[in-house]
This record gives C-alpha cells, sequence and structure tokens, in this order.
C-alpha cells in the first residue's frame, strides 16, 4: 500500500469513530506503531487536527469541532459524485452499498445549500439502469445521510415515522445500522420509548435530526445486521400467512425466500415454508418461481387462489 492511499484511509477511519487506540489502529492499517506515528505526523503537518494522547488509553482522535482542509467540486462534480454514490447504495454494487452511504453521508453534509437543493432536484428524474424494481429506493438524500451519521457518531436522534397502515408517530431512537435488504434500506435502531430494538424503513422517515445526546452503542442481538432485519420482516403481520411444504432442501429454499417467509427442514430433500404476505398472487408467485414440487396447506383462501391460479395456467396453454 503507497503511503498516500495508507494516509486516506487513516483519515476515514479517523472520521468513523471519536477515539481510536494506537495498537487498534496500527492493526486495521496493518502497518507498526512507529510507521502509524509517522503517518499522523505527516497528516499534522498537513493541517489536518490530529489529537495524539499517551499513556494509558492513549491513541488518537480528530480535534472536536476542527474544520479538515476542504472539498473542493464544481456544482457539477458535486451532483454527479452524490448520485453516483447514490447508485451504488441502492445495491448495484452490494458489497460497496455501506461504504457508499457512509462516502455519501461525509459529502453532503459538507455541501452547500443551493447543491443540495438541485441534487434533490435531480433525485426525481434520476432512475437506476435496470429499473427501478431491481434497486433499494432513496428518496431523501439528506435524510439518510443524516441517520448514517448519527450511527456513525453513536448520537441520538428524532424523526416522524410512518407506519404500514399510513399511521404518523414521533420517534426518538438510538441509531445502529443503515442496512439494504433485497430492494429496501432500513435503519436498525433501539426505540427509546419502547426499550427495545425496532427496525425502521427508511423511506418512510421524514424530518430526523440529531439531538446531540450521544450513547454507548448496545449489542445487535444478531451479530449479522441483515440478518436480523431479515428475521424482523419474517414476524411482521401480514393479511395472508401462506403454509406449503416444498420439496427441495431447506438451505436452497431459504436462498429462494430470502425474507419474505420462513424455511424449516423436514428432512434432507423437503422443507415446510410459511410466507407472509399481503397478497396471495404475490405469494403464489413466490412458490412457483421455486422451481420446485410444493403443497400448500393453507390457509383456505390461499388453496382455493392456488387451484383457480392453475386453472388460468391451463386455459392460457390449451390449443385453440
Amino acid at each position: 500500500m503507497s503511503t498516500s492511499t495508507r494516509a486516506l484511509d487513516l483519515l476515514g477511519l479517523l472520521q468513523s469513530r471519536r477515539h481510536w487506540p494506537g495498537t487498534e489502529l496500527a492493526r486495521r492499517l496493518n502497518v507498526s506503531q512507529r510507521t502509524l506515528r509517522r503517518d499522523v505526523n505527516g497528516l499534522q503537518q498537513l493541517g489536518y487536527p490530529i489529537i495524539t494522547t499517551r499513556g494509558t488509553g492513549g491513541g488518537y482522535q480528530l480535534s472536536a469541532g476542527a474544520s479538515l482542509p476542504p472539498l473542493v467540486l464544481s456544482e457539477d462534480e458535486a451532483a454527479a459524485t452524490v448520485l453516483g454514490l447514490k447508485e451504488i447504495a441502492t445495491g448495484a454494487h452490494p458489497s460497496s452499498a455501506e461504504a457508499a452511504v457512509s462516502a455519501m453521508a461525509k459529502i453532503v453534509q459538507v455541501l452547500p445549500p443551493r447543491i443540495r437543493g438541485r441534487i434533490d432536484s435531480l433525485r426525481a428524474v434520476a432512475v437506476p439502469a435496470g429499473g427501478p424494481g431491481n434497486r433499494a429506493a432513496i428518496g431523501d438524500i439528506t435524510a439518510l445521510t443524516t441517520l448514517a451519521l448519527a450511527c456513525r457518531d453513536a448520537d441520538t436522534v428524532e424523526f416522524a415515522y410512518s407506519s404500514r397502515a399510513g399511521e404518523p408517530s414521533r420517534r426518538t431512537a438510538q441509531p445502529h445500522r443503515i442496512v439494504n435488504v433485497e430492494n429496501r434500506i432500513y435503519l436498525v435502531a433501539w426505540d427509546l420509548d419502547r426499550a427495545d430494538w425496532r427496525t425502521f424503513r427508511v423511506d418512510r422517515i421524514t424530518e430526523p435530526h440529531r439531538t446531540g445526546n450521544r450513547f454507548a452503542p448496545r449489542r445487535l442481538p444478531d451479530d449479522d445486521p441483515v440478518a436480523f432485519v431479515r428475521a424482523q420482516l419474517g414476524v411482521l403481520p401480514s393479511r395472508h400467512r401462506v403454509h406449503a411444504t416444498v420439496q427441495a432442501p431447506a438451505e436452497r429454499i431459504g436462498a429462494e425466500i430470502v425474507h419474505h417467509g420462513t424455511v424449516e427442514p423436514l428432512d434432507e430433500t423437503s422443507c415446510e415454508v410459511h410466507i407472509a404476505a399481503e397478497s396471495l398472487d404475490w405469494a403464489a408467485f413466490c412458490l412457483v418461481a421455486i422451481g420446485a414440487p410444493f403443497v400448500v396447506h393453507g390457509p383456505p383462501e390461499a388453496i382455493a387462489y392456488m387451484r383457480a391460479w392453475g386453472r388460468g395456467l391451463l386455459d392460457a396453454t390449451e390449443a385453440g
């Protein structure tokens, strides 16, 4: 790794949290303590406000409230940069989505209001390649970046939230992670009013603002935030709870169903599936798209719907 590349990585780590022990920072950069001290000294000479503390608990941090050397972008460059990061964050490159949200948050927070306004106007006409159905929807870029920065800084947030039924509420929460699951973006947070973990759809969040009340991050019940969100979505109440047996291994069906339901193995070649859906048409599509034999056990309306679907498909394939 070149010195310039390592310096950028060092700055990125220093911006990602308030304080880094020297040993941990050196380990993350894969350098010695001596090299780390030399890199920090070089950045300090360039004007970066890095505070060094010695002794037990010593380490490095960026000076509170200090301004980093400005990122100079033209209006066109700023708009192109943020919208490009937005496309990555929506899921075109899943391995980079989290990094894109973090980078977008850092850039948007220092943009002049006029350029922010231009980006907000462009989002209405910027349609991802491949169609909007294949990507997560990012409505309010400023709201998303506000939440991302609050996650980074362990800063309590307040926001307005609209439930699936359209019921409005005010929420106060300690944000943990921004998660991209399938075609939606979620905020995983500890809800202070309900004293429990909650998953919020970001497109239903409006008027988020940071309160400045810092908190000690809690440990999420699941080590994998994506798995946690999928599990939460699986237990949400739905209009229909379709129960079926599928003649295929549970591991394969779990990958097909993803967060639309739960899968329990019966043996090595079959499994039991429960799909939570607002539409029976969607549940039928999920089962048929698996491409394996299956039997629907309930509810009665789902059985009747699948029979009607089957008759319709047969009628559509009859010779004229």
